[in-house]
């Protein structure tokens, strides 16, 4: 077996193509009335197929899951998505850290979760025991 998407439920597909266009550089890959296949595996669903199909309302900042994503010009990033999108909602602006990773975390036009943090660099330390 292999998980082969992850689908988030969306208000207006075109809105969220572009969306994740813009800031993430998914392209679509199928369009198919209501979903949408994007690059990386991840699937936009128009709100109105998913309510009749589960016959239950769509919760949106449910902060049950999230979109996890990893960049390494965060900075560069968080001026993108300020410039592009200036009300988007925040759970916590770019804060470091002890560690040293970098994190941000908004929801998108629909109020899925996401994150965007640097890459996870390994300290030195870890980088000695693995070369023994």
């Amino acid at each position: 077996m292999k998980l082969r998407n992850v689908l988030i439920v969306v208000k207006d597909i075109e809105k969220s193509k572009k969306f994740y266009h813009d800031l993430f550089g998914l392209d679509t890959i199928l369009d198919n009335d209501g979903n949408v296949i994007l690059t990386e595996g991840l699937v936009l669903q128009d709100e109105k197929i998913w309510k009749s199909f589960l016959e239950k309302e769509v919760i949106p900042e449910n902060n049950a899951c999230e979109l996890y994503f990893e960049e390494s010009d965060i900075e560069a990033f968080v001026e993108k998505l300020e410039k592009l999108y200036p009300d988007i909602k925040y759970v916590n602006q770019l804060m470091n850290y002890s560690w040293g990773q970098k994190v941000v975390r908004f929801y998108d036009l629909d109020g899925n979760l996401i994150e965007v943090r640097t890459l996870m660099q390994k300290n030195s330390e870890n980088n000695k025991d693995e070369n023994k």
